[in-house]
């Protein structure tokens, strides 16, 4: 279906070629990956999730958004293309279902996943843990705003007492950036 090899010729976004456009199968999908992964390791990702149950597109979509703990919402222009590259490469079929699509694991599917399972299954674990650590973070940076506005208030206009607030924010500010 993708039938240009070379596509060199037209720039995508400011950083001109380099991007990785899915394996050896021709160009992936361009579309707003997230940093996590690119084109290809979407695949395996997306491969893995027909392969749980029969799905449509739509709660592929779903279904990596959840993963991602609402980190990673995939766009249909990024999904679908995906899908029908699946198809072509005869590791999913289509079945309609009303007016969607319900895509099912092949046995070379099955094959291809089997082969690549480690990988599959480091994409997959760094997509959940990403978004623990996030929430993480954020609870943290929650926690320390509280701390913050809390002591400021109950200083009750202490200047000197201010000032030592402010010192340690400043200093964990250096700190994370020295990291």
């Amino acid at each position: 279906m993708f039938g240009f090899k070379h596509h060199h010729h037209r720039p995508h976004g400011p950083h001109g070629h380099h991007h990785h456009h899915g394996g050896p199968h021709g160009p992936g999908p361009r579309g707003r990956g997230p940093k996590m992964f690119d084109a290809g390791a979407m695949r395996y990702v997306v491969l893995q999730l027909i392969a749980e149950k029969p799905r449509h597109g739509y709660e592929i979509i779903k279904e990596l958004e959840q993963r991602s703990g609402g980190g990673y919402t995939p766009s249909p222009g990024a999904i679908y293309p995906l899908l029908s590259m699946l198809l072509d490469m005869g590791h999913v079929v289509a079945t309609p279902d009303g007016n969607k699509k319900l895509h099912t694991i092949t046995p070379e599917g099955e094959a291809f996943l089997a082969e690549n399972r480690q990988f599959v299954d480091a994409i997959l674990a760094r997509m959940a843990e990403g978004d623990e650590h996030r929430e993480g973070l954020r609870s943290a940076m929650h926690e320390l705003k509280h701390a913050a506005i809390e002591q400021a208030r109950a200083s009750n206009h202490n200047q000197e007492r201010i000032e030592q607030i402010r010192a340690i924010l400043r200093k964990a500010v250096e700190d994370i950036n020295a990291l």
